[in-house]
Formats: structure tokens, C-alpha cells, sequence
């Protein structure tokens, strides 16, 4: 991954402590960006989007998505907000506000959240857009104001805009792509092949059902779930073994392969539209309200959430 140049895509994180700095950093971004004639999407936590809205001139030329659901699934911001967004205005320059990191944000969702802040680098590297990514200093911890340092080559804060010295996001990429804890809860295991598909798709079924997801995400669990175990069939060695258990929040699945996803950008931008293959873990993003993945020559898991209902 190489710095940016300023001909081409350039990504900031700014750094606020109020809501006043916050405003400062983020209302005159936009209102450039419309004098200019560039398209303009902000893509931040609900409040802080009603904040930046009601500031800006000429507000109803904006795009505006709520990340608290848009980018629930760190994994889907990418390919589904903010790539989606460019596409839509393929030629012109876009100016992208998009917040992915809040103090909401759980201890299990985080570090998907900086690998798709280190990953955008490359996603991005040479189109024509600008994307500016607050970090609220009061509420963060150390350790995501550190990574947002080692994942934009520019930071900009209430002392001005400057180079960040520690930008280097293929290590927060390799940081975080460790092995996934293992479960709390009882696990239900299924080992399949390619001519146990149907019963993948059943036994996702039968938990997703028990713990009662809506009939509409159980048919989004099935269909990402056989994305992936069609995946293991073809590319991690003929097959895998699939398990699932509920936590209090969320219905999990787990499909573990002997397949390496080498490429750290797999499932994190939508292919060309000429593109063979690549469009499964976009899906499977697109379907899920959180991906987690530990990937390496001795194999790769999966991890897929989906929220409960009751």
C-alpha cells in the first residue's frame, strides 16, 4: 500500500474533541465540495450526522447514510457505501465523509473497523475521491487514535493538516488477522463437501430458527453460509466444517477451510463487472451484520453474526 497522491485519492482522519470541532472539520469539507460541483456523501453515527447536517448549506445536495446501519458490518462499508458511491459517479471527483469507529462500536467489531480503515487505502489508491474520517479524541481509546494514525497518510486536528509519520496500513491489515477466540457457548458442528450442501443449508436453517431470527435473515444466513461453504469446496481443499452457537446478541456461524484468502481485499470491493469469481464474500458482507476472518497458508476462518430478534 503507497501514500496516496493528491492528484488522485486522498484519505484524512481528523481528530475532534467537541461537537464545535467536530463542525469546524466537517461543514466546510462538504460545502467545498459542493462549490465545487464534486458529489458529496457523509456517512456517520446518527447523531453526529444530524449535527453535520443541520449545519451545511445546500444540505438537500448531499448524500446523507446513517453508518449505525449502513456500515453496521465494517465489512460492507466498502464494496456497499462508499465504493457504490463512487460508482455511481464514475468520472467526477467524490468527497466522502465516512465514520466507521464511534465509542459504540464493540470490542468484537474493532478490528474489522481498522482493517477496513487501512484497507480503503488500497481499495481507492488512484481514484479521484477525497475521504475524510473523524475520530472523536474523548471518547476513543488510545489504541483506535493510534491505529487511525497508522491508517491515514494525512491527519488533520484544530493545530492544521500534516503527514502522519506512522501511516503503514498493511501492518494494522496483518495486526488483526489473528486467530478468532474461541467460543463461550456450546458449538453444534457440521463437517460438509460438495455433496452435503443441502444439509449445510438445513442445519443453518434449524439453529437460525431456534434462535429466533426472522424468516427473511434466515434465508440471508443460509444463502451466505452456502457462499462460503461453495467457496471451501472449490478453493480450501474440498470441503470444511461449519459451527454455529447463539451468544445473547447475535446466531454465529463459523466455517473453517484449508483455503488461504491471500488477497486482503477479498470480499472488501465489489469485482469488475467483467470480473470471474470474487463476488461471494461481498455477499456474504452485504447479508451479515458482522464478518470476522483469520486467514493463512494452513487454512482460513469465518465467523458470521447475525442479530437476534428475541
Amino acid at each position: 500500500m503507497t501514500v496516496p497522491g493528491a492528484g488522485g485519492f486522498v484519505h484524512e482522519g481528523l481528530f475532534y474533541r467537541t461537537a464545535d470541532d467536530l463542525l469546524a472539520g466537517t461543514v466546510p469539507f462538504v460545502e467545498d465540495g459542493l462549490a465545487a460541483g464534486e458529489p458529496v456523501l457523509v456517512a456517520m453515527p446518527g447523531v453526529n450526522l444530524g449535527l453535520v447536517r443541520a449545519a451545511v448549506r445546500g444540505a438537500e445536495r448531499v448524500h446523507w447514510a446513517d453508518m449505525t446501519e449502513a456500515g453496521r458490518n465494517p465489512g460492507r462499508i466498502i464494496p456497499w457505501v462508499l465504493q457504490a458511491f463512487a460508482d455511481r459517479h464514475a468520472g467526477r471527483r467524490v468527497r466522502i465523509i465516512g465514520e466507521p469507529i464511534w465509542a459504540g462500536r464493540t470490542e468484537a467489531e474493532y478490528p474489522a473497523c481498522a482493517q477496513h480503515e487501512a484497507m480503503i487505502n488500497a481499495a481507492f489508491a488512484g481514484r479521484p475521491a477525497t475521504i475524510l474520517c473523524p475520530y472523536d479524541t474523548a471518547a476513543l481509546d488510545e489504541v483506535a487514535l493510534a491505529d487511525a494514525c497508522v491508517t491515514h497518510p494525512v491527519l488533520v486536528d484544530r493545530a492544521g493538516r500534516r503527514p502522519s509519520p506512522d501511516y503503514a496500513p498493511a501492518e494494522v491489515v496483518a495486526r488483526y488477522n489473528v486467530p478468532l477466540p474461541a467460543p463461550a457457548e456450546p458449538v453444534a458442528a457440521l463437517a460438509y463437501q460438495v455433496d452435503t450442501l443441502s444439509a449445510v443449508r438445513r442445519f443453518v436453517a434449524g439453529h437460525a430458527t431456534a434462535a429466533g431470527l426472522a424468516a427473511d435473515r434466515v434465508a440471508d444466513l443460509q444463502i451466505a453460509v452456502t457462499e462460503l461453504a461453495t467457496n471451501s469446496v472449490a478453493h480450501g481443499g474440498g470441503g470444511g466444517v461449519l459451527h454455529v452457537w447463539p451468544t445473547a446478541e447475535h446466531l454465529v456461524c463459523e466455517l473453517r477451510d484449508q483455503g488461504w484468502l491471500a488477497d486482503p481485499l477479498a470480499g472488501r470491493v465489489t469485482p469488475a463487472a467483467d470480473g470471474v469469481g470474487g463476488r461471494g464474500l461481498v455477499i456474504v458482507h452485504a447479508l451479515c451484520d458482522l464478518v470476522l476472518v483469520h486467514t493463512s497458508p494452513a487454512g482460513t476462518a469465518v465467523r458470521l453474526h447475525m442479530r437476534r430478534t428475541t
